[in-house]
């Protein structure tokens, strides 16, 4: 049986709220998460788009983390 360990290079993740903060927030604590994996932020894009069905504006961001 082998084991091997294989480093993480790149990690994209998606993340959405109805608030700035709250997105803040959520991309803050996978920062600090991702840390732990030497990763770091490479690229951030983010969006704004009315949601119809609750009536408020949605927030989401995809943030693109790569090795150190």
């Amino acid at each position: 049986m082998e084991f091997r360990l294989d480093r993480i290079e790149n990690k994209i993740e998606f993340f959405q709220a109805y608030d700035m903060k709250s997105l803040e927030q959520k991309i803050d604590e996978q920062i600090d998460n991702n840390k732990a994996l030497l990763l770091d932020v490479f690229a951030i894009q983010h969006h704004v788009v009315f949601d119809p069905n609750a009536g408020k504006m949605l927030y989401s961001a995809v943030v693109h983390f790569k090795a150190k």
